[in-house]
C-alpha cells in the first residue's frame, strides 16, 4: 500500500489533467491540502476521475480558501468517510464515530474548527501480518498562526488539540491511525533552514504540541547528547505520545529535506525552506507495516512538494462508496432535482415578522405590506387602483413613442441639406452674387426667366454643381487654417511632454547589488506599520543561507520619495 499527501496550493494546479498527476503517484491514496475550491466552484472533471472515488471538505466561511480532499483508487474504496474532527458535520451511522473528550471547547469553537474545511477522515479495511484490520486517514490542513492576528493563534492550538483528541480517540478503538497532510510547523531545528533566525524556536506553542503528540519525541540530556543517539533512554524519557514521524523515523539525520518554500523570494531554487508536511502514524503501525518514506523535491506545481509512504499491508475494497463521496452529490449523480430542494417551509407568521422588521420601502403603508405578502387574498380597493396605474403610464408612453416618431419624420430632410455652403458676412441679393464670383458662377445664375424656365432636373444639377465649387474654395480655405493649427500644436507638443515627464517619472533606475554587482528589484512594503507602502531595491537572486555564495546578499536601499 502507498499513500501521498501533497498541499496544492489551489485545485487548479490539476487543470493540464487530474488523472495523469493521480497515476503518476501510483498509489492507493492521495490526500491533498488547500484546495482553494467551494462546492459550487467544483466541476465534474475535478470531482470525478476515472478510476478513482474522491472525498472534499470545503470552506464554508470563505470562497477560494482551504479545503482538503482525499482521492482512493476503485481497489481502495473506504468503508466509512467523514468530514471534519468534531462530529458536527456527520450523519449517524455513516460517521467513522469516536470524538473523544471534547468538553474542554465550546459548541460555537467546536463549530468555527469545522467551518473551514481542513479534516477529512476515511476508514480502510486491510489484511496484515496479524490479519484483518482497520486503518484511519486523517487528511489535515492545520491553520497557520498570522502574527498580525492573535485570535488566530489561539484558532491553530485549538484545532491541534481537537486534532490529538480525535486521533487519540480513533486508535483507542481498535483502528490503527495515519495522521497526514500540512502541519504548518517544522518541529525541530534541522527541519528549518534557518533556525537561529526564529526567536524562541523551541518555545514556539506549536513544537511544543508536536512535543507532546509525538512517540520518543528527542529532547537535550545534561551531557548535551540527543535521545535520539540514546536508543534506550529516549522510550523512558519519552513525552508518552502515540504517533510517529514516519520520515524522521528513517531518516533521523538527514537535512535539507525541506517541503515548503516561498515562491516570493524564489526560495525553491536554493533549497531555502522548511519542512512542514507529515506523515504520523501511530507506533504499532510502523513498527508492523511501515516500509519507507520520503519526500519529492522533484514534483512542481506548487509551493510544496509531496510526501509519500509505503506499507507492507494489502488495503481491501468496499463493494460501495460512502454517501459523502462526489460521486453521490446531486449535481454529478445525472438526476434531476426538485425545485422545492432549493425552498425552506417559512410559516405566515414568521414572513409578516420578517418584512415588518426588515421594514419595506417608505412608500409602502400596511395594506402594501399585505398585498405583497399575499395578494390573492387582499382583494381591496389597493389591488385594483395598481391597474389603473399600469394604463395610464402605457397611455403616457405610447403619447411619448408618437411624439418621437413624428420628430424623427420631421427630421428627415432632402440631400441639398448635407452640402451648405460656407456661411459669409454679406449675402448676396437676388440674382446678384459678390464681386469676388467666377466666371462660372456668373452662367449659371444668369436671369431669373432663364433659371425658373429649365426643368426641375436642370435646376438641381446646377445647384449641385454651384455647391460643389464652393465648397471646393471652402476646403482650401480650411486646409490652410488647419495646418496653421497643427503647427501651432506641434510647437506646444514639445513643453507639454516634458511637464508631463517631470511630474509621472517612471520606476526609479535599479542600483547594482555590492556583492555580485547585478541590477537590483524593486519591491514594496506591504506590512503594515510606519513604512506601508514604501519601496526599495534588494539583490535580485533567489532568497537563500548568508553562506551560500548563489544566494541573494543583504544589500539593501530605500527609494527617495524625489526620485
Amino acid at each position: 500500500m502507498k499513500i501521498v499527501t501533497w498541499n496544492i496550493n489551489g485545485i487548479r494546479t490539476f487543470k493540464n489533467g487530474i488523472k495523469k498527476i493521480l497515476d503518476s503517484f501510483d498509489a492507493d491514496i492521495i490526500c491533498v491540502q488547500e484546495t482553494k475550491v467551494t462546492r459550487d466552484l467544483l466541476d465534474e472533471k475535478t470531482a470525478i476521475v476515472d478510476g478513482y472515488n474522491s472525498y472534499f471538505s470545503f470552506s464554508r466561511g470563505r470562497s477560494g480558501y482551504s479545503g482538503v480532499a482525499t482521492y482512493c483508487k476503485d481497489t481502495a474504496t473506504p468503508f466509512l468517510a467523514e468530514e471534519g474532527l468534531t462530529g458536527l458535520l456527520a450523519n449517524q451511522g455513516e460517521a467513522v464515530g469516536c470524538y473523544g473528550d471534547q468538553f474542554e471547547l465550546s459548541s460555537e469553537e467546536l463549530l468555527a474548527l469545522d467551518n473551514e474545511g481542513r479534516a477529512f477522515i476515511t476508514q480502510h479495511h486491510f489484511i496484515g501480518k496479524d490479519g484483518p484490520q482497520k486503518l484511519t486517514v486523517i487528511n489535515v490542513y492545520c491553520p497557520r498562526a498570522d502574527p498580525d492576528k492573535p485570535e488566530r493563534k489561539q484558532y491553530k492550538l485549538q484545532f491541534y488539540q481537537l486534532l490529538q483528541c480525535r486521533a487519540e480517540a480513533i486508535l483507542s478503538s481498535g483502528s490503527h491511525v495515519i495522521v497526514l497532510g500540512d502541519v504548518n510547523t517544522s518541529h525541530r531545528p534541522i527541519d528549518h533552514c534557518d533556525p537561529d533566525d526564529v526567536d524562541n524556536f523551541e518555545d514556539n506553542p506549536g513544537r511544543k504540541w508536536l512535543n507532546h503528540f509525538l512517540f520518543g519525541t528527542a529532547e537535550k540530556t545534561e551531557n548535551g547528547n540527543t535521545e535520539d543517539e540514546l536508543a534506550d533512554i529516549s522510550q523512558k524519557s519519552a513525552s508518552g505520545g502515540k504517533f510517529v514521524d514516519s520520515f524522521r523515523h528513517f531518516h533521523p539525520k538527514r537535512s535539507n529535506a525541506f517541503t515548503c518554500w516561498s515562491t516570493l523570494t524564489g526560495a525553491r531554487q536554493t533549497n531555502y525552506g522548511t519542512r512542514i508536511d507529515y506523515i504520523f502514524a501511530d507506533h504499532c503501525l510502523v513498527k508492523s507495516a511501515l516500509i519507507g518514506v520520503d519526500i519529492m523535491p522533484e514534483v512542481e506545481g506548487s509551493d510544496h512538494c509531496p510526501v509519500w509512504a509505503q506499507l507492507s499491508c494489502t488495503l481491501q475494497s468496499s463493494p460501495k462508496c460512502p454517501p459523502l463521496c462526489t460521486r453521490h452529490m446531486p449535481e454529478f449523480t445525472g438526476r434531476q432535482q426538485k425545485l422545492s430542494r432549493f425552498f425552506v417551509k417559512v410559516s405566515e407568521k414568521e414572513r409578516f415578522s420578517k418584512v415588518s422588521e426588515e421594514s419595506l420601502p417608505g412608500s409602502q403603508d400596511s395594506g402594501e405590506i399585505r398585498e405583497n405578502l399575499n395578494p390573492v387574498v387582499q382583494g381591496n380597493s389597493v389591488s385594483k387602483k395598481r391597474p389603473m396605474c399600469r394604463e395610464k403610464d402605457a397611455n403616457v408612453h405610447k403619447a411619448k413613442r408618437s411624439n418621437q416618431m413624428k420628430t424623427e419624420s420631421n427630421a428627415k430632410g432632402s440631400l441639398l441639406a448635407f452640402f451648405k455652403p460656407k456661411q459669409t458676412p454679406s449675402i448676396p441679393s437676388s440674382g446678384n452674387l459678390s464681386p469676388k464670383k467666377t466666371k462660372s458662377s456668373q452662367d449659371s445664375s444668369g436671369s431669373e426667366s432663364d433659371v425658373r424656365s429649365c426643368p426641375s432636373d436642370v435646376q438641381m444639377e446646377t445647384n449641385l454643381s454651384l455647391v460643389t465649387e464652393m465648397e471646393t474654395e471652402n476646403q482650401d480655405e480650411v486646409e490652410g487654417e488647419s495646418t496653421s493649427i497643427v503647427k501651432s500644436k506641434d510647437c506646444k507638443k514639445g513643453p507639454c511632454t516634458g511637464f508631463w515627464k517631470a511630474v509621472l517619472h517612471g520606476p526609479p533606475q535599479p542600483p547594482l547589488c555590492k556583492s555580485h554587482n547585478e541590477p537590483c528589484v524593486l519591491r514594496t512594503v506591504k506590512k503594515a506599520g510606519p513604512n506601508l507602502g514604501r519601496q526599495f531595491f534588494v539583490c535580485a537572486r533567489p532568497q537563500g543561507h548568508a553562506s551560500n555564495p548563489q544566494a541573494r546578499c543583504n544589500f539593501f536601499a530605500w527609494v527617495d520619495k524625489g526620485k
